[in-house]
């Protein structure tokens, strides 16, 4: 690695990140999208979220951003990762399987309008894909964030935002960002603007 490989992957990450600008139907579900939240956040309905390894953390950073905050000081809004408990995913990983261990929590915990947001470059993460499954069971709105291709999980999602790239470092990069800005949204319209 040297200093030219460092310029050439941030010169890849604004590209992608351009590639998402200009891309008029992503911008377009992420306006959707925001809204779709706004509104179920107002009928005290719940936003989940989930992913595996480097989406699972970007999972948790999201949710902790409504459930904590963003900007600024406001009441907090009733988001979690499913992932958070090791010893329930360790368990139904054990006795069941691992692709059953979302799926099993948004059937337990999932009502009809909460939001699941799953995360997965490729879209065909199996445990995502069968709670996209149990959650149009429980008529909840499933949120897909992924990369161009969309996978399994593109067909399932109320919402798809497939990031118009295949690399996955550069797609989860775009993933942090089109969150942060459904979040300042939800934030904003929920609570408005602090004062100067």
């Amino acid at each position: 690695m040297s200093v030219l490989n460092i310029a050439q992957r941030i010169q890849q990450s604004i590209e992608t990140k351009q590639a998402v600008l200009a891309d008029t139907a992503v911008l377009g579900c992420i306006e959707e999208v925001s809204t779709v939240m706004v509104s179920a956040f107002r009928q005290d309905h719940k936003v989940w979220f989930c992913g595996n390894g480097g989406s699972a953390a970007d999972a948790q950073h999201l949710s902790a951003e409504l459930s904590g905050r963003f900007y600024f000081d406001r009441p907090p809004l009733f988001s979690e990762a499913l992932h958070v408990n090791s010893s329930y995913l360790t368990a139904v990983a054990n006795d069941y399987a691992y692709d059953e261990v979302y799926a099993r929590l948004v059937r337990g915990f999932g009502r009809p309008g909460d939001i699941l947001v799953g995360l997965s470059t490729s879209g065909n993460s199996k445990n995502i894909v069968r709670a996209f499954e149990a959650a149009a069971e429980k008529n909840m709105i499933t949120v897909g964030l992924t990369g161009q291709s969309g996978g399994a999980m593109k067909s399932l999602a109320t919402h798809w935002i497939g990031v118009p790239s295949t690399d996955t470092p550069r797609i989860q990069e775009s993933h942090i960002m089109i969150g942060h800005i459904i979040c300042e949204w939800v934030e904003e319209a929920l609570f408005g603007k602090p004062a100067a």
